[in-house]
């Protein structure tokens, strides 16, 4: 698991530390760096991919993330000539520090390389990970399959593109733990664990598969059943945007094993508050049953969902870490700020840094005491 992140002359970082949990939630203002601390992750991923992070350098550019060239990732006004990033895990330590030579590269050399332990054991360098941008695949007839990709590397795709074939793989195996199920799903098999959690989104929700390995393609349909009768099938493209934009952020969940590591970017879009707070339990459940989660959220109502979780015992407040991105004050190039306000054991947020998903208290204080 990973537990630290130490980030130097990267973007908007000269320099940062980040500590992790089990359950890691980034907030904060737009631009400000939440998107670019998972990006670390990423480039260190894709490097290790390409065969080139443990003798060549920093890839920018590959299915992961685009950074696009060295200027672009190289923290505005650095002093030195080189970014480094150190990561710290329950197999050790490893910091890597890379070259600024030249600024149209898309391949940052390697400097140096020291730690201890086996970092590449862990789950971010193994198939144990899963990553969904928050650009995903939205409503389609049909959904690619990938052998490849998913029966050898149990990978949903960055943007979700899998999702379907790799729950129609796993949908007769059981989830990673008793504490993920829920009370409504037949058995713990995944595929009625997906079902049942997505009738928290949209009641009664069924899903139907159609692979086609012809044709490398598995239909999606959805019914929905009520106290009687259930309705008739309808295409994916038929039953609105939500469903599809979080059908595979709770696929990699329930999909996801003891050890993994999950990151996921805007898990509540298109979703309607309650969803969003049900979410936020699921991840909490996910993470007591030992998968580390990243996210990376706008919604304090996914942040209701995970401190109702602490508050009900469902996940120990300790392995819950939050993070606050804003601007540092004074002139200059961006440099981003992160606050990291502490949860207590009865969900409570200790300290409550200005700006930290206080816009609801904000706008209702204007309507109840109006400027005269």
């Amino acid at each position: 698991m990973i537990t630290r992140l130490d980030i130097e002359n990267f973007k908007a970082f000269a320099r940062q530390s980040l500590p992790f949990g089990n359950l890691t939630l980034l907030a904060g203002l737009n631009g400000m760096g939440k998107s670019s601390a998972i990006q670390v992750l990423l480039l260190l991923r894709q490097s290790h991919e390409q065969q080139l992070l443990e003798t060549a350098g920093l890839a920018l550019a590959g299915e992961l993330v685009n950074i696009g060239t060295a200027r672009d990732a190289l923290c505005e006004g650095a002093r030195e000539d080189h970014l480094s990033f150190r990561l710290t895990t329950d197999s050790g330590i490893q910091e890597w520090t890379f070259r600024y030579d030249v600024a149209e590269a898309n391949v940052l050399p390697l400097q140096s390389i020291s730690g201890s332990g086996n970092c590449y054991s862990e789950a971010l360098f193994t198939d144990s990970f899963q990553y969904l941008n928050a650009e995903r695949v939205g409503p389609r007839v049909a959904f690619a399959m990938s052998d490849f990709v998913v029966r050898q590397h149990r990978n949903i795709g960055s943007r979700g593109e899998f999702a379907a074939h790799l729950l129609e793989f796993t949908s007769t195996l059981d989830i990673a733990s008793d504490v993920l199920a829920h009370p409504r799903a037949k058995s713990h098999k995944v595929r009625e664990q997906v079902e049942a959690w997505l009738g928290d989104i949209s009641p009664g929700t069924r899903i139907h598969l159609d692979p086609h390995n012809e044709l490398d393609l598995i239909g999606v349909q959805y019914s929905f059943s009520g106290k009687e009768a259930g309705s008739n099938k309808y295409r994916a493209t038929n039953v609105g945007f939500g469903l599809s934009y979080v059908f595979p952020v709770i696929v990699a969940i329930l999909a996801a094993r003891e050890g993994d590591l999950v990151i996921i970017e805007n898990p509540e879009a298109h979703i309607h508050p309650r969803g969003q707070v049900r979410l936020g339990q699921l991840l909490s459940l996910a993470s007591a049953a030992g998968i580390q989660v990243i996210i990376e959220t706008h919604s304090d109502h996914v942040l209701n969902g995970i401190r109702l979780a602490v508050h009900q015992r469902l996940i120990s407040h300790e392995v819950v870490k939050l993070h606050y991105f804003e601007r540092a004050d004074g002139e200059g190039p961006v440099r981003a700020s992160v606050s990291t306000p502490s949860i207590d054991e009865n969900g409570r947020i200790t300290s409550w840094p200005a700006g930290f998903f206080d816009e609801w208290d904000r706008t209702l204080e204007q309507l109840m005491f109006p400027a005269k």
